[in-house]
């Protein structure tokens, strides 16, 4: 993976989801409040980006192939970088995310978080998630939802 010695980027997904107005569903993180951001996650050994995201949509959200239907995938792996006072002594820099695109089946469909990554939700529009992300994630955000 991409680094420098003993540093690396972790390999996840993340999950765009959109009903037909164009609104995105947003996730309030459990362990910083104020904090939205969409479902993400690492790829375990083996597992290919397609199955991680239906994976981690599923344990983050409670939503599956019966509530939503994939409708894209963003052409390239997204790099982000982390701050130092993150990357802390994990030895990761950063993440390298492929980003998915959900549309739900109904309007009607609600998540359910999963209480220790998201603690609510909200239907957003994309500029208010990209305002309301942590600063570090800005610039991917904006790349995907704001193209």
């Amino acid at each position: 993976m991409l680094g420098v010695p003993g540093h690396s980027f972790r390999a996840g997904v993340v999950a765009v989801v959109r009903r037909a107005d164009g609104d995105v569903m947003a996730f309030e993180r459990a362990d910083a409040p104020g904090q939205w951001q969409l479902p993400q996650g690492g790829l375990h050994r083996g597992e290919s980006p397609l199955d991680a995201v239906w994976r981690e949509l599923g344990e983050e959200t409670g939503l599956g192939p019966d509530d939503v239907e994939l409708v894209g995938e963003h052409d390239d792996w997204l790099v982000t970088s982390w701050p130092v006072e993150v990357v802390g002594d994990g030895g990761r820099l950063g993440q390298v995310q492929r980003w998915f695109t959900f549309v739900v089946r109904t309007d009607g469909t609600e998540p359910t978080p999963d209480g220790r990554e998201f603690q609510a939700w909200r239907w957003v529009t994309p500029a208010w998630l990209v305002d309301n992300v942590v600063a570090f994630k800005r610039a991917g955000y904006e790349r995907v939802l704001l193209a």
